[in-house]
C-alpha cells in the first residue's frame, strides 16, 4: 500500500516554504529534475524514502495569502521559476493552501509582526496563553493528519529567525514561539526539524518530550551558502598546516528574512551560528568577523564575500577570497524535502529523540561537535546504509 505523508511548514508562505511546495509539486509531476536533492544521490539508491507524490503540504503562517500568490511574487521579484511551471503546479498549490492555518503570534517580536503587517496584514490565532497555543497547534496537526489519512506528518520550522534566547532553565511560560511549535509537534507524534537559529527544540525538557512520544527531531540553522563553504575550506587549511590569521565574511541579502535581521536582537541570533565553527575545525581561534546586511533590491538573492588571510611556509602571508551568490529559497527548498524524507524514514525505523545524522545540513547541528562537511556526510551515509525503512 502506498504511504501518504504530510509536511507541515511553520512559515508556510515564506520564500523557503513556498519554494518547497512548488518543488514537491513539480517533482511529483516529473516536470523538474532532482538536482539539489541530497537524498537522490547514488549513495542512497534503494533507500525507502517517501516519494514526492506521497506528500501533502500544510502549515501555519502569519500572512493570509496563497502558495500560488507567494511563488508568483517570488517569480516576479527575483526572476526565479517560470510562469509555465507555476501554472502547471497551480492545482496542487491551491489544494495545499486550503491546509494552511493562521499562525501563533503569542510571543512574536515587534520586528516579525511589523514585517508581516507590511506584507499584507497579520493572520493570527487568538490564544491567551501558552497552553492554549499548544492546544491550537496540536489540533491543527491532528486534524491535518486525519483529514488526509496520513501515515505520518513531519513539522519543519521555516519561519523567520527569532531574537536570541539567553535562558537555559526553560519552562512553558518562558518558551519562545518556535519552541511552542516544537513542543506541540512532538506531543502530536510528529518528527520535528528546525531550519532556523531560533531556540525551537534545543533545550533539555524538549528532548525528554521527544523520547516520551517516540519521535525524532533535528536542527538547527540550515547551511546553504557561506557557512557551507567554511565547513569545506577550513578543514583544507588545517590539513595543509596553513595557519589562518583572519577570516572576514560580509553577507548581503534581501527578502523578508533579511528584513527581520535588520533588528539587532534577531541579527545577533543569526551571527552566533555563523561564527561558531571556525575555531572547532581549525583547532585555534583566528581573528574573525561576520556581518549581515539587508539590501532590499536583492529580493531572494544573497551574496557572501569572504577574505581569508593565512600564513604559509617561511612565514609567507597569502590571501584567498571567494564570492558566493545564490538564491536563498532555491538553495534551501530541496534540503527541506531531504530532511522531511530522512526524518520520516527515521520515524518509521523507530528512532526517537535527537537525530544527529543530519548534521551535514546545519550550521549548528544539535549534539554534534564535528563541523567538517565530509565527516558529517559520512555519518549520514552510514545511517542510511542500514536496512531500508520498514
Amino acid at each position: 500500500m502506498t504511504r501518504r505523508v504530510g509536511l507541515w511548514l511553520i512559515g508556510a508562505y515564506g520564500g523557503v516554504g513556498s519554494t518547497t511546495a512548488l518543488g514537491l509539486a513539480a517533482l511529483a509531476k516529473g516536470i523538474t529534475p532532482t538536482t539539489g536533492l541530497v537524498t537522490r544521490l547514488g549513495d542512497f539508491a534503494g533507500v525507502d524514502f517517501d516519494e514526492p507524490a506521497a506528500f501533502v503540504i500544510g502549515g501555519h503562517d502569519l500572512r493570509n495569502t496563497l502558495f500560488t500568490t507567494s511563488v508568483t511574487e517570488l517569480h516576479q521579484r527575483s526572476n526565479i521559476f517560470t510562469s509555465a511551471l507555476i501554472e502547471e503546479c497551480s492545482g496542487e498549490l491551491a489544494a495545499w493552501s486550503e491546509n494552511v492555518r493562521p499562525g501563533i503570534s503569542l510571543k512574536a517580536s515587534n520586528a516579525i509582526m511589523a514585517v508581516n503587517a507590511a506584507a499584507g496584514g497579520v493572520w493570527t490565532r487568538d490564544v491567551r496563553d501558552e497552553q492554549e497555543a499548544l492546544a491550537a497547534i496540536r489540533t491543527d496537526l491532528l486534524a491535518f493528519r486525519q483529514r488526509h489519512s496520513l501515515d505520518s506528518v513531519v513539522v519543519v520550522n521555516a519561519a523567520s529567525t527569532e531574537a536570541t534566547a539567553e535562558r537555559t532553565d526553560y519552562d512553558l511560560a518562558t518558551l519562545p514561539t518556535s519552541s511552542l511549535y516544537a513542543w506541540a509537534a512532538v506531543e502530536a507524534g510528529c518528527p520535528y526539524v528546525n531550519l532556523t537559529p531560533s531556540l525551537g527544540g534545543s533545550f533539555p525538557a524538549f528532548e525528554e518530550q521527544a523520547l516520551k512520544h517516540k519521535v525524532p527531531h533535528a536542527g538547527q540553522d540550515l547551511k546553504t551558502g557561506e557557512t557551507l563553504l567554511k565547513s569545506v575550506l577550513a578543514p583544507m587549511f588545517a590539513m595543509r598546516n596553513l595557519r589562518v590569521l583572519s577570516w572576514v565574511g560580509h553577507n548581503i541579502l534581501g527578502n523578508r528574512d533579511g528584513q527581520v535581521l535588520t533588528d539587532p536582537a534577531h541579527k545577533a541570533s543569526k551571527l552566533r551560528t555563523k561564527d561558531a565553527l571556525l575555531a572547532e575545525m581549525l583547532g585555534y581561534k583566528p581573528q574573525a568577523h561576520t556581518s549581515i546586511e539587508y539590501i532590499e533590491s536583492l529580493d531572494d538573492w544573497k551574496t557572501a564575500w569572504d577574505h581569508i588571510h593565512f600564513e604559509g611556509f617561511l612565514g609567507t602571508k597569502m590571501t584567498m577570497q571567494f564570492t558566493w551568490q545564490g538564491c536563498d529559497s532555491v538553495l534551501a527548498a530541496p534540503l527541506v524535502i531531504d530532511l522531511a524524507r530522512i526524518l520520516l524514514l527515521a520515524h518509521r525505523r523507530g528512532d526517537a529523540g535527537l537525530f544527529r545524522h543530519t548534521a551535514c545540513f546545519f550550521k549548528s547541528p544539535l549534539g554534534v561537535g564535528e563541523h567538517e562537511l565530509l565527516k558529517q556526510f559520512e555519518a549520514l551515509k552510514s545511517y542510511l546504509s542500514l536496512t531500508p525503512g520498514r
